[in-house]
């Protein structure tokens, strides 16, 4: 719920600086149907079967990072992807070296008001010796913030790259400024080779 809630928060910060809903009837995503379905997965094993086996909850977690490490890539030339996909090779990498689990502050989850030991499958959980800790949910967030939950770096630089998706395809100010400056940049860049080449 925190993840919905902060796009919520992203999408209003788009409209509240010159950002166009309209901009996404002309977004084309690839492989949207597989992140539906990852998507689907991870509320299933987390919310829905819980309790089943743990090396098929393992699997699945893992099968839906590798899922969407496909679609980002296969749309990588959308603004803010590539960050989004850090994020989640930061995440997946940590579950993977984890078996499964991405390792969560104890002190953290009590701040957030949740369980600290569970027996059931958990997406992020307090583990023993966790590898790459301070890469998991170490975080809780604010606690003026709805939905309070727990969140890790990668999840940090997620919301930093679906900021920068939501901005560039609603063309806000701050994006057409920037993209601005990135051209304008980039043809001087080019004028600057172009004067050295007649030189040779």
């Amino acid at each position: 719920m925190f993840i919905a809630f902060m796009t919520l928060v992203i999408l209003a910060s788009a409209a509240l600086t010159g950002g166009r809903f309209s901009g996404f009837a002309q977004l084309r995503v690839r492989c949207s149907w597989p992140i539906m379905a990852a998507l689907a997965v991870q509320i299933l094993i987390t919310s829905v079967v819980p309790g089943a086996p743990k090396p098929l909850l393992v699997g699945l977690h893992l099968a839906t990072y590798a899922v969407a490490g496909v679609a980002i890539w296969a749309n990588r030339s959308l603004p803010g992807l590539v960050v989004i996909g850090v994020g989640a090779l930061l995440n997946a990498v940590t579950i993977a070296l984890n078996g499964g689990t991405l390792p969560a502050s104890a002190r953290a989850l009590a701040e957030a008001g949740f369980p600290v030991d569970t027996k059931d499958f958990e997406n992020s959980g307090v583990l023993a010796h966790p590898v790459l800790g301070w890469l998991g949910d170490i975080v809780a967030t604010p606690s003026w913030l709805p939905y309070r939950n727990v969140i890790s770096i990668g999840d940090m630089v997620l919301l930093l790259g679906a900021t920068i998706l939501v901005h560039g395809v609603m063309r806000t100010v701050p994006a057409r400024v920037i993209a601005h400056r990135f051209a304008r940049t980039t043809d001087q860049q080019r004028g600057r080779r172009s004067e050295v080449a007649g030189y040779i």
